[in-house]
């Protein structure tokens, strides 16, 4: 079992993980956690930095940690191996706890050192998921198959039109549409209110919106560039808008927006149980990069 030791600092956790070896080898292998932003270590951030396609979730919600959101209840968490930080982990409550590219024989660890966390579910590459998964020991009562799409040259979409940033007045509606979106994309969490989020991403001129005939028919986000990468998403047409090429629209749109921000790896994410959409991204050059798993736990408690 590891050995949980409250550390100097306030909020920071220390847990060894399990091994077999002489104390001084065991005392080197470690997971540390805080809820105290300014405790994330430097070189956990550069570990997560050196790899920003494949550690892109990581590296946006930290970015917005350190805007103000997500400070209720929130974990940080990396890994240490003979002093060198080997992997990073975010939970940011009620959302999944969210793994980075962490290398697999830190995965079983870090589920018994969370042991005593309320943890809804796991999102996170592939393997690493479901390896947690099973480590946790829970019930699996859902899962989303996604893949992570890098962009190697952006093409014209199937349907012209220019999409516009969206401003203070746009606010009620993004909002309405990413309650929309989560309803259909992660109803485990579509009771959690965007508001804050939506209304950040809004001031930082992140969402763009899609009109025709003067009124806007489809919604995407991207985030702002960090370390060169920036990811589009959430991409959303209201059910009685779909199936006229605004969703290809709109996300070729906010692509560009991205590029012009200074992104040079422009990345999304597909749910694979939808052909529609995997079709419409690669025909607007996004090409397959590696395929993550968002698995749905049941409670511990």
């Amino acid at each position: 079992m590891p050995v949980a030791a409250r550390g100097e600092l306030p909020g920071r956790v220390e847990i060894h993980s399990p091994w077999d070896g002489p104390v001084d080898t065991l005392c080197r292998m470690v997971w540390r956690f805080t809820n105290v932003l300014d405790e994330f270590p430097e070189a956990a951030d550069a570990w997560l930095r050196r790899d920003p396609v494949r550690n892109t979730v990581a590296l946006t919600v930290l970015g917005r940690m350190r805007h103000g959101l997500w400070s209720d209840d929130r974990l940080l968490g990396w890994f240490t191996a003979s002093g060198e930080v080997r992997g990073a982990v975010l939970h940011t409550p009620p959302y999944a706890l969210l793994l980075g590219d962490i290398p697999d024989d830190t995965v079983a660890p870090l589920a018994e050192a969370l042991r005593g966390r309320e943890i809804s579910g796991v999102n996170g590459p592939k393997r690493q998921a479901e390896a947690f998964a099973a480590a946790w020991g829970r019930v699996e009562t859902s899962r989303i198959s996604l893949r992570l799409y890098r962009l190697e040259a952006l093409r014209p979409p199937s349907r012209a039109g220019a999409a516009r940033v969206a401003g203070e007045g746009d606010v009620e509606l993004v909002v309405e549409w990413m309650r929309a979106f989560l309803a259909e994309a992660e109803p485990e969490i579509a009771n959690d209110d965007p508001a804050p989020q939506m209304k950040h991403r809004v001031g930082q001129g992140e969402i763009m919106l899609l009109e025709d005939g003067g009124r806007p028919v489809a919604m995407a986000g991207f985030s702002l560039p960090i370390v060169g990468m920036s990811r589009i998403g959430p991409v959303y047409t209201p059910p009685e808008l779909r199936a006229r090429g605004y969703g290809s629209a709109v996300t070729h749109g906010a692509t560009r927006a991205a590029a012009q921000a200074g992104a040079e790896l422009l990345l999304l994410f597909t749910d694979l149980a939808n052909p529609t959409s995997n079709s419409i991204y690669q025909a607007l050059g996004y090409q397959p990069v590696t395929d993550y798993a968002a698995i749905a736990l049941a409670a511990t408690k």
